[in-house]
């Protein structure tokens, strides 16, 4: 029985068909009983055999057991029934061709699908960051508004002159009552992300330091460009600047 023969009559469709195509190459090179010559192709019309196709009108692939029928119109015969079946060289290149085209196509879409897999992957990994990134700065604004806080202890603290401690406990105990609270302030901001910027003799930066005044060169020790005094402490929360440090910057 010849390879198509049994082909249809197992009904193999072309996806297993065409996995035995290195073997329909070997025999059609060879000189086995199952033929591709000329020969057979010269016994049928040559036109219709032009004709032969595995899609259809749509251009759409059509089935192995419609690709049979159309070639049994073709020869007059029927390949499933003749042992002897004469299978013409056309019948055989569409199928290689229709399998070279399949594994281009498979080769397509696996390119396509690694590719959608990485950008899947790659906005999971964006989504996850601006999630987590969501949790750690949803308490900016909550943050801003206890930095008011910190400086309102920081001028009730400098406000009191070290002459008026050392000369009245109440006023001492107080003032160290004040100092305590901000000790705890600055301990549970460092606890949540929230750290001082204190910039003074580090080269000006415009995008920590906002500069509210000039300082004369001769009146400090630090280099021009460099922040001479810090008149309000910035902060960051959690690496990213939320306030700016009010400075003043050493004139050139």
């Amino acid at each position: 029985m010849s390879l198509l023969s049994r082909i249809a009559r197992q009904g193999l469709g072309f996806g297993k068909l065409v996995k035995q195509t290195p073997r329909i190459n070997s025999l059609a090179n060879s000189n086995a009983s199952f033929c591709f010559s000329s020969t057979a192709e010269a016994q049928h019309d040559v036109e219709a055999l032009e004709k032969l196709s595995l899609r259809d009108d749509k251009n759409k692939r059509i089935s192995s057991e419609q690709f049979l029928q159309r070639l049994k119109e073709v020869v007059g015969k029927d390949p499933a029934g003749d042992e002897d079946f004469a299978v013409p060289r056309k019948a055989l290149d569409l199928v290689v061709a229709e399998y070279d085209a399949l594994l281009t196509e498979v080769d397509d879409l696996k390119d396509k699908y690694k590719r959608a897999l990485a950008e899947t992957e790659n906005v999971r990994g964006r989504g996850q960051k601006q999630t987590e990134a969501a949790k750690i700065f949803a308490v900016q604004s909550f943050c801003k508004d206890l930095l008011e806080v910190a400086d309102v202890l920081d001028l009730a603290i400098n406000a009191v002159k070290p002459e008026v401690i050392a000369a009245n406990s109440d006023i001492k105990n107080l003032h160290d009552g004040v100092v305590m609270m901000k000790t705890v302030l600055h301990k549970t901001f460092e606890k949540h992300g929230l750290t001082q910027i204190s910039p003074e003799g580090e080269k000006f930066d415009p995008n920590l330091h906002e500069a509210v005044f000039q300082v004369p060169k001769g009146q400090t020790q630090h280099q021009p460009g460099h922040v001479g005094v810090v008149m309000k402490l910035g902060y960051s929360l959690h690496g990213r600047p939320i306030r700016p440090a009010q400075v003043g910057v050493v004139q050139g």
